[in-house]
C-alpha cells in the first residue's frame, strides 16, 4: 500500500504552517522533538490532513471542523482524490469540506465508503496490523462449494502481491452468493481471491466496515455518521497504533500453491440482474 495521496512529508507540513524552513524541521525531528498525534516521529514521515503535529508542546496544526461521511458508492465512482479523474468520489459528493477516503473500493464494486477529513482516523482504521473488520456480500458465476468456503477462508496466495491472504470468516448466504469479513485491505483482494479457485466475481458490495453498517442508505447517497456511531468508532481505535499508515510487507510465508485445473460444467446460472447504479448527488447536511 503507497502514501495516500493527500499525505504531505512532515517537513513540508512543518514548513508550511510557518513555524521554520523544512530543513529546520528535520533537524527537529532527528532530535527527536517532533510528535504526529502524540508520537514521535521519524525522518520521511508523512501527515494528513486533520493530524496534529506537535514541536515540543506547541501546536503547529489546528484540527479543522471534523466531517465524518458514510457513503454508498455506486459502481463506476473512483476512489480517488485527484479531481483530474473523471468520476472521482470528491466530485460525486460535492462536499464543501475537504475530504478523503478511508481505505478504497475498487470501481466496479459498491457499497459502503466512509469519509473523513480526521487523518488521525484514518491512520488507525488503516494500519494493517490494527485488524479492523470489513464484510462484503459477493455474487459468483459458480456454485459455492464446501470446499470454497474452506479454501476461501484459510487463506489464498497472491502472487502479484507476494502474500497469502489471513484467515478470515466465510458464510454461504445462497447458492452463487456468499458473505465474507476481512481484516486486510489487499488491492482486489477478494477479486483475487476468487480468480486463484477460478471463480468470476459478479457483483460485491460492501456492508460494514467497524461498527459502521451500510444498512438502508440508499445508492448514491450519503449521511453524517450518527454520535453513537462515531463513539463507537472512537472507542474502538482509540487503541490502535496511530502512526501513518505504512505499505503491507509481503507475508513471510508466501507460497505459491499449485492447483489441479478446475473442470467447469455447465449449470444453470439465470437470475436476476444487479440494479443498474444510477448517480445521484449526494445531498447537503
Amino acid at each position: 500500500m503507497g502514501n495516500h495521496p493527500d499525505s504531505i512529508r512532515l517537513n513540508k507540513a512543518i514548513s508550511d504552517s510557518g513555524y521554520c524552513s523544512r530543513r529546520k524541521a528535520d533537524v527537529l525531528i532527528e532530535q527527536g522533538r517532533v510528535t504526529l498525534n502524540g508520537s514521535v516521529v521519524s525522518l520521511g514521515d508523512r501527515a494528513m490532513p486533520g493530524d496534529q503535529i506537535h514541536v515540543d508542546d506547541h501546536l503547529i496544526t489546528k484540527k479543522t471542523n471534523l466531517v465524518y461521511i458514510a457513503l454508498h458508492k455506486p459502481i463506476g465512482i473512483t476512489c480517488t482524490t485527484d479531481q483530474r479523474v473523471e468520476g472521482n468520489v470528491v466530485d460525486f459528493i460535492g462536499h464543501k469540506e475537504r475530504i478523503f477516503h478511508v481505505g478504497r473500493l475498487d470501481k466496479p464494486s459498491e457499497g459502503l465508503l466512509l469519509m473523513t477529513n480526521d487523518g488521525d482516523i484514518v491512520n488507525k482504521i488503516l494500519r494493517a496490523g490494527n485488524k479492523h473488520e470489513k464484510e462484503y456480500i459477493v455474487t459468483t458465476d459458480r456454485p459455492i462449494t464446501d470446499d470454497f468456503i474452506r479454501r476461501m477462508s484459510s487463506g489464498i496466495p497472491i502472487a502479484e502481491l507476494e502474500t497469502t491472504t489471513k484467515n478470515c470468516h466465510v458464510e454461504r448466504l445462497s447458492r452463487f452468493t456468499f458473505k465474507i469479513i476481512l481484516i486486510q485491505g489487499l488491492n482486489r483482494q477478494i477479486r483475487r481471491m476468487c480468480e486463484y479457485l477460478e471463480y468470476e466475481v459478479l457483483t460485491l458490495k460492501r456492508t460494514r466496515i467497524m461498527n459502521i453498517n451500510l444498512g438502508n442508505l440508499e445508492l448514491g447517497t450519503w449521511r453524517d455518521l450518527t454520535p453513537k456511531e462515531l463513539k463507537e468508532l472512537q472507542e474502538a481505535v482509540c487503541e490502535s497504533n496511530n502512526n501513518s499508515y505504512a505499505a503491507q510487507k509481503p507475508s513471510k510465508d508466501f507460497e505459491l500453491k499449485k492447483t489441479a485445473p478446475v473442470v467447469k460444467t455447465k449449470i444453470n446460472t439465470e437470475r436476476s440482474s444487479p440494479e443498474s447504479p444510477r448517480r445521484r448527488r449526494g445531498r447537503t447536511t
